[in-house]
């Protein structure tokens, strides 16, 4: 039994032993075959200089994957917003032409009317019993008038008293006429067919001259008006399309200017134009705001590239066009002079020409002569 436990404590060293020499003579390999390797990748890096610099060895090359776009003439078109707003060439606010009470008022706001209907009456009881007085007057001048021509025919009487009686006729009927003209200017009526909009005036109220009675609105005759800044002068035409919009109802249509403004406003700077009201399937109201589209210049062939990838350097505006190059395509700076711009897409005036290459996406990672890949 004591033999067997001596046999193993001399085993079990020995064992210990070959695994460590075994674990130091792998370490010892690693770090041999790292000498080696870094041996070698400085061999092949001499080898690679010397036959780049021979010629014998070409050098890698890097492709960026591009997208392009041909250069051929295209329509472009700029436009540019105003605000304006919805007019009707019968909006009118009816004032009252002479003092008096108000005794009753025949509309409300909202009900149609027709030409000529009563809106208002004013109190005129004295001005009717005027036109009574001056009647029965005029009935007897008359009779005296037409009794002394007679006579005067006959040459009976004096020429005074002929001239006196054809006077009095005269001026009594002139008196008659304005008191009838005063008696129309106390009703207010409707000058056309619409639609109150508003009646401030009440019942009992005393109306003096100019003061506001009743607003009357025909939506039939409406149109668009906008104040357009005077650096677009001879920018629009009569006739010229143009598109409105109206946010209220987030609706646009289509219809053409009427007439451009000769005046320009001292207050703002601006011009007027007038576009023409088209039938419409919604609701416009008189004074409502609308945005207009105009276009104010147009070329029907133009090179228009994406505004994104025009880029700027100390020499000017500059984009990259592909060009073949000893068999590869490359990239190369071609300086531009850009025009205006609208809708991410800019025309371009000076620098391309039918047929070039223009490098869309991707072209942030070109540079000058770089190789590309066009998708």
């Amino acid at each position: 039994m004591k033999s067997n436990h001596l046999l193993t404590l001399l085993v079990i060293p020995a064992l210990l032993m070959v695994g460590c020499g075994q674990e130091e003579d792998k370490l010892g390999q690693l770090k041999s075959l790292k000498e080696e390797k870094k041996e070698l990748e400085a061999q092949i890096k001499t080898l690679e200089s010397e036959l780049k610099a021979e010629g014998l060895l070409k050098a890698e090359i890097n492709e960026i994957s591009v997208t392009s776009v041909k250069m051929s003439p295209t329509p472009f078109k700029h436009e540019i917003e105003v605000r304006g707003g919805v007019e009707s060439r019968k909006d009118v606010v009816l004032s009252a032409e002479t003092m008096g009470r108000i005794v009753a008022i025949n509309v409300t706001e909202g009900q149609k009317v027709s030409k000529g209907q009563l809106l208002i009456q004013l109190d005129a009881d004295i001005i009717r019993n005027n036109i009574g007085e001056v009647e029965t007057q005029l009935e007897l001048a008359a009779t005296i008038y037409e009794k002394q021509a007679k006579l005067w025919e006959q040459n009976i009487g004096t020429e005074v008293q002929y001239l006196q009686a054809k006077n009095n006729k005269e001026s009594l009927e002139s008196r008659l006429a304005t008191l009838k003209s005063q008696l129309r200017q106390s009703n207010v009526y409707a000058p056309f067919s619409g639609v109150i909009d508003n009646v401030p005036a009440r019942v009992g109220q005393m109306a003096q001259p100019g003061m506001q009675l009743v607003r009357i609105v025909n939506q039939d005759d409406m149109y668009i008006t906008a104040d357009v800044s005077e650096s677009y002068l001879g920018k629009f035409s009569e006739g010229q399309v143009a598109k409105v919009y109206f946010p209220s109802q987030d609706k646009t249509i289509e219809t053409k200017i009427m007439s451009v403004g000769s005046v320009i406003k001292s207050e703002n700077r601006t011009f007027e134009i007038e576009l023409k009201m088209p039938k419409i399937d919604f609701d416009a109201k008189p004074n409502q705001v609308v945005v207009l589209q105009l276009v104010d210049y147009k070329n029907e062939s133009a090179f228009v590239v994406p505004t994104k990838v025009i880029q700027t350097d100390s020499k000017g505006s500059y984009l990259f066009e592909i060009v073949d190059e000893g068999g590869m395509k490359k990239a190369k700076k071609a300086y531009v002079t850009p025009g205006l711009s609208y809708k991410l897409q800019t025309e371009i005036t000076e620098g391309l020409k039918n047929g070039q290459l223009i490098a869309n996406e991707g072209y942030r990672d070109l540079s000058e002569g770089v190789v590309v890949i066009v998708k």
